[in-house]
């Protein structure tokens, strides 16, 4: 974990990131990644030379890709158009097939997700090894995986002594494992959802409604529906991040602590920092670095990209 200097001093806790971009396939995912594919082979739905099978925005792809060369299996990936050409081109690279599709809500038919469900289907008809669908957002595993990890890392490494934790929601998975793990420690800490623009968790959280206004370059993070994973979770409080705050969280942390991050981190800071104001000072918080800024250069690092959205340009881009 790494003390985030700004952030504890704009609001006198002790801020801390949990830096996930250390792990082999430089985020957070890699922790669902391995449990999911391990609970896979342990249940016998899939055995070497079979082929896993996943709807993801890109960093439990490149997690799945590791995993997968580790066990010998093939893997598809059916990504929308719209995520970072470096996330895509890393999948290729790691020797996933990358099936591309247009972005569309959950409800269409046409979703990444519901797509990657049926082709997995398709292939499980004869293949011999089986075919795997990993389904990230509604397989538990993934829960399971930061209960048994994340959590547990994370009260070592506070040596019992945080107070609360937040961060954002893409599967649900990080922010339900770690608030189930955390509370089974010391049911008062207290968890936060740290949302960005155009997702409907905040409004569901703090209004039970699903409803969503404006719209976030965020990858990976933000959804419109209850995922199993998310509906285990133990929320006491949300907050939204626009995009403007998070990357001038992400471009102020280059300049003061030379840690690059993407614009996910971005919003998970901003939470923390919301939730410390709103806490008090002295309190020991923690949030989740989710994975490497290199896998958006070509959208936060990139001039034409943040003139075309409005969004902050660091001085020394």
């Amino acid at each position: 974990m790494v003390k985030l200097k700004q952030a504890s001093d704009l609001t006198g806790c002790n801020i801390y990131g949990k830096a996930e971009y250390t792990n082999p396939g430089e985020s957070v995912k890699d922790r669902a990644a391995l449990f999911i594919v391990q609970d896979a082979i342990n249940r016998k739905l899939i055995s070497k030379g079979g082929t896993i099978v996943e709807g993801t925005a890109g960093n439990t792809g490149i997690g799945l890709a590791l995993v997968c060369k580790e066990y010998d299996l093939k893997l598809k990936i059916v990504i929308p158009k719209t995520q970072s050409k470096e996330k895509k081109e890393k999948l290729k690279e790691l020797g996933a097939e990358l099936i591309e599709v247009e972005a569309v809500p959950y409800s269409d038919p046409n979703n990444y997700i519901k797509q990657s469900k049926k082709i997995a289907e398709d292939l499980n008809k004869n293949n011999k090894n089986g075919a795997y669908w990993a389904n990230q957002f509604d397989n538990t595993i993934n829960t399971d995986a930061h209960i048994k990890t994340t959590a547990r890392e994370i009260w070592i490494q506070t040596a019992g002594k945080i107070d609360a934790f937040t961060c954002a929601v893409g599967t649900g998975g990080t922010l339900s494992g770690v608030s189930l793990g955390l509370k089974e420690k010391n049911k008062n800490i207290k968890i936060a959802l740290s949302d960005p623009m155009g997702s409907s968790l905040y409004s569901y959280i703090k209004y039970k409604k699903l409803e969503n206004t404006g719209n976030s370059i965020t990858e990976g993070i933000g959804t419109g529906r209850i995922t199993k994973n998310f509906e285990k979770a133990l929320v006491d409080t949300a907050f939204q991040t626009n995009d403007t705050e998070a990357l001038n969280i992400v471009y102020d942390l280059i300049k003061t602590q030379k840690i690059i991050l993407g614009g996910s981190s971005g919003i998970n800071i901003a939470g923390a920092i919301k939730l410390g104001k709103e806490m008090g000072p002295g309190k020991t918080i923690v949030t989740i670095l989710c994975d490497h800024g290199k896998r958006y250069a070509s959208k936060i690092f990139n001039k034409d990209f943040l003139k075309s959205k409005n969004l902050p340009i660091p001085s020394w881009l």
